[in-house]
């Protein structure tokens, strides 16, 4: 098998010959508190020539209860698993979360895997994991599973911050309230976000400011503002200064925009064409987007930002 490599069906592994450790978890947003579980699943991997696999799930579990009033996600599929391929895992299972999988026991959660992942060895859960119909599994009802199995169990320990326990419910607080700084710290690296450059009105380069304009609709939208930005095109290797807006544009819409859009502005020279794909990493917020009365208005203040995201930015 040619790694790494992303599944969303199990007898896509049906084929592996070697021991499997495997990490379970939405990890959404592959923070350090998720970090804690998958690492040592990619260590012990390593360790004794097996590979490494997340069992990961998308949409979010709780979509199947509570339809679109479940819990939005941090991360598109595509953004987790590049993270999780990043630090070193083998095989990401994507799996759809269902009413079949939800349908089984506690008891036989761990035999379903085994029978689904014949080289299954060990997997790696966070201490609150919870399984099987009606949530009922813990961690002792796994071990006690995986010893009748002959398949190690290991749970770590939350990770707190400050006393508080790293969780993706923190950080998707912390996005909407713009506090960049603090997502960050949570997740172990920048806030991102990738999409593909969309045609503009040109209304930035009119007053001097051109950006780009991504298609970029996350589930767990950021507060509305103006962002110190870094970003990478497509192709390149320099990653480039800027200063973002996220928002619908009330000066320039009337506050009828509709789906939010991201705006970059470079602060170097760069080309990019429509369709190219971007990589934004958010470095801090600058201020809450606001109406103005005059486009004049807004290019003021468009660059009394430029000025304090240069200065924030220029040592790094």
């Amino acid at each position: 098998m040619n790694f790494p490599l992303q599944v969303s069906d199990f007898n896509d592994l049906k084929e592996c010959d070697k021991p499997i450790h495997l990490a379970i978890g939405v990890f959404d947003g592959v923070h350090l508190g998720h970090l804690a579980v998958i690492e040592p699943a990619v260590s012990s991997a390593k360790d004794n020539s097996g590979v490494s696999a997340v069992l990961t799930f998308d949409p979010h579990p709780s979509r199947l209860f509570r339809g679109d009033a479940g819990t939005d996600l941090i991360m598109s599929l595509k953004t987790k698993v590049a993270r999780l391929h990043g630090i070193g895992v083998y095989v990401v299972i994507a799996k759809t979360f269902d009413k079949e999988f939800a349908s089984i026991s506690a008891d036989t959660f761990l035999s379903y895997l085994l029978e689904q992942l014949p080289m299954l060895k060990a997997v790696y859960v966070g201490e609150n994991f919870r399984f099987g119909q009606g949530r009922i599994g813990d961690i002792q009802t796994l071990i006690k599973s995986g010893s009748a199995l002959g398949i190690d169990v290991w749970s770590i320990d939350r990770i707190k911050q400050n006393g508080l326990p790293i969780s993706s419910t923190r950080i998707r607080e912390a996005l909407r309230e713009g506090q960049v700084n603090l997502v960050n710290g949570l997740l172990g690296y920048r806030y991102i976000s990738e999409g593909n450059v969309i045609q503009g009105a040109q209304l930035g380069t009119k007053i001097g400011f051109p950006t780009m304009n991504l298609l970029w609709s996350p589930e767990c939208k950021p507060r509305y503002g103006v962002y110190a930005v870094r970003f990478l095109i497509e192709g390149s290797e320099q990653w480039k200064k800027g200063i973002a807006n996220f928002g619908v544009r009330p000066t320039v819409t009337d506050g009828d925009a509709g789906e939010p859009l991201l705006e970059v502005h470079s602060f170097e020279d760069c080309k990019c064409s429509l369709n190219e794909s971007i990589r934004v990493e958010w470095v801090a917020f600058v201020r809450d987007e606001k109406q103005f009365d005059s486009m004049n208005a807004l290019k003021n203040q468009i660059i009394q930002d430029c000025q304090v995201v240069k200065s924030l930015m220029s040592n790094g």
